[in-house]
C-alpha cells in the first residue's frame, strides 16, 4: 500500500489552526469574550516586558507578522480598549503600547487558561521530548528564514 506523502508545512497550519481553534473556544467560555487568540498573546507579551516600552515593531518580530497585520490587530485592540499608543518624547512619530487596566486585569486572568492549554497540548510528552520539538522548531524556522 503507498503512503501519502505528508508535508511539515501542512501539518503545521493545520495544528496551527486546531490550537487557534482551542484558544478561541476557551475565550468564548470565559470573561474574556471580547479577546481574540492573537490579542491575549499580544497583552501577555506587552506585560511580561513592562516596565520596558513596546512599539509594533517589536511585536512584528516576536510575532512573525506584517507590518499591516501588526496595524490591524493593534487598531482593533485599540478599539477595544485594550491599549493605548503614546507618544515617546524622543520620537513622535514612534508610538510606545501601553495595556489599559482593564486588559492588564484580563491578563492576569488568561494566565490560568493559558497554562491548561499548554498542559493539554504538551500531555504525554517528556521534558526531553519537548526540547527536541523545540529545537525541531528552531531548525525550520532557520530554515523559513533562508528562503
Amino acid at each position: 500500500m503507498m503512503r501519502t506523502k505528508r508535508y511539515i508545512g501542512i501539518e503545521i497550519r493545520a495544528l496551527d489552526n486546531q490550537i487557534k481553534r482551542l484558544i478561541d473556544s476557551k475565550i468564548q467560555k470565559s470573561a474574556f469574550c471580547r479577546l481574540t487568540g492573537s490579542n491575549g498573546w499580544i497583552i501577555d507579551y506587552i506585560r511580561k516586558k513592562s516596565p520596558k516600552p513596546v512599539y509594533q515593531k517589536d511585536l512584528e518580530a516576536e510575532f512573525n507578522i506584517t507590518r499591516s497585520t501588526a496595524s490591524k490587530v493593534l487598531n482593533l485592540m485599540e478599539e477595544k480598549g485594550f491599549i493605548v499608543r503614546e507618544s515617546v518624547p524622543e520620537d513622535a512619530r514612534l508610538k510606545k503600547l501601553v495595556l489599559t487596566p482593564e486588559a492588564i486585569e484580563i491578563s492576569k486572568g488568561m494566565e490560568a487558561d493559558r497554562d491548561a492549554i499548554e498542559r493539554q497540548i504538551t500531555k504525554g510528552f517528556s521534558e526531553k521530548e519537548l526540547e527536541q520539538f523545540y529545537s525541531y522548531i528552531e531548525r525550520i524556522r532557520k530554515n523559513v528564514s533562508e528562503i
